[in-house]
């Protein structure tokens, strides 16, 4: 079962996936990141990026690299959240991802990935 509800997906153009997603306040990611101040850990922002690739159909793939990672905004509990995941045509095996929460952009970066 996953740690946070997928809301809607949707496939706006070849090569591309848009989700938004949920995460309940209670999630474990939020216990750690802080006391008082609860924010979502970036490892968990990348698991959820991770995971939409996985819906491009590339469910026995693995993440060999991860690259231009940048935080820019803090997700907090009920913050609505967006991913959005682009397939780089000039390589095949490397995907763009945002991850947007109230329609700013709280993480971008590059994951590369290669079959098992």
């Amino acid at each position: 079962m996953k740690w946070y509800s997928l809301i809607r997906i949707r496939r706006p153009a070849a090569g591309e996936v848009v989700a938004e997603v949920r995460v309940d306040p209670e999630s474990p990611w939020f216990s750690g990141h802080f006391e008082g101040n609860p924010i979502l850990p970036g490892i968990a922002q990348l698991g959820m990026a991770i995971d939409m690739i996985k819906e491009f159909g590339y469910k026995a793939c693995r993440v060999s690299g991860i690259k231009k990672v940048r935080f820019k905004q803090m997700i907090r509990p009920d913050d609505p959240i967006k991913i959005i995941v682009r397939l780089k045509e000039r390589s095949p095996a490397s995907y763009s991802f945002r991850v947007m929460v109230k329609d700013q952009l709280a993480c971008s970066g590059l994951l590369c990935t290669e079959n098992l």
